[in-house]
């Protein structure tokens, strides 16, 4: 949980800082440094705006264990924060090429207009985003206690190198690649996101919700076992230990969704969600080649060309 509470608000954080920090520095550069306090206050109320969130969230929740269907909550939130950590990481890869000149095209229009008031909002909306999927990724990965993921050491040393990268990258003395950065941790999203895909199954079949063909397909407890629970059952019950501890498999389920023994629709869940975002991925390459031909198809029939 940790690692996970540690790598969401560490991209978080950084994305929300990069949207602010290329905001102010425009605004310094072309002489309009009195319009950052604005900014400012526009991101300060959605953290507040964001810990009201967090709280009504857990209000809510709590309601739902009160009724016994604490449940069917907790699977609706991992779908559903499988969906945002998924749009997340294809909007970043989107937009992060021409972020920087959308974001100076739009305070140009609020200094041009005399909109603060727009300002503000913009920036509020900017890192409100930002907030309300954390919420969503902390109650997915704790099962509803976002409070525990908030105090805990992964979401605050995630927090403290986001606020550090943004920093000295805006102080210019870190040279990092955006496109780099984004894709390396858009890798480790999307298995995170996998992860709760299959989970939510797994607690779908636990309850009823859906049946399955094959409840397990593989055994792999004796090599590694999914809690430490499973080790100690497997030990008991063959008299020879696994060969890997179960802390491994809890980490690993955690972080990534391993199941020891998992159901056929686990599997072809998991399998198929990486398949669709290959199959996503790499059309876009092929409609830039494709458009590129095109041109220099167009360049070879010009008259210059013959």
């Amino acid at each position: 949980m940790e690692l996970q509470a540690l790598l969401i608000t560490f991209r978080e954080v950084l994305e929300a800082l990069l949207i602010i920090g290329i905001i102010t520095t425009y605004l310094k550069k072309m002489n309009h440094g009195h319009f950052t306090k604005y900014v400012w206050l526009g991101a300060g109320l959605a953290i507040l705006a964001s810990v009201g969130v967090a709280m009504l969230f857990q209000v809510v929740f709590t309601g739902f264990a009160a009724m016994g269907s604490e449940m069917y909550l907790k699977i609706g939130i991992m779908l559903v924060s499988s969906i945002l950590l998924t749009q997340m990481v294809f909007w970043m890869a989107k937009h992060s090429r021409d972020l920087k000149g959308n974001m100076e095209g739009k305070m140009n229009h609020f200094i041009s207009t005399g909109n603060i008031v727009g300002m503000v909002i913009h920036s509020f909306l900017v890192v409100l985003r930002e907030g309300v999927e954390t919420v969503f990724f902390f109650a997915a990965i704790t099962g509803g206690d976002i409070g525990a993921a908030m105090q805990g050491w992964g979401a605050i040393t995630g927090v403290v190198i986001g606020c550090v990268v943004a920093y000295f990258f805006f102080k210019g003395t870190m040279k990092i690649s955006l496109k780099s950065f984004f894709k390396v941790t858009g890798a480790f999203i999307i298995m995170i996101s996998a992860g709760l895909l299959v989970q939510a199954i797994s607690m779908m079949q636990d309850i009823g919700m859906i049946g399955s063909v094959i409840p397990h397909l593989y055994d792999l407890t004796w090599f590694l076992p999914e809690h430490p629970i499973d080790y100690a059952h497997f030990l008991r019950d063959t008299g020879t230990a696994p060969l890997l501890s179960g802390d491994v498999g809890i980490f690993l389920k955690a972080l990534f969704g391993y199941s020891s023994m998992p159901s056929i629709e686990e599997v072809i869940a998991y399998i198929g969600y990486f398949v669709a975002i290959y199959f996503l991925t790499s059309s876009k390459p092929k409609t830039v080649k494709a458009k590129e031909e095109v041109k220099a198809g167009v360049k070879d029939l010009s008259p210059q060309a013959k």
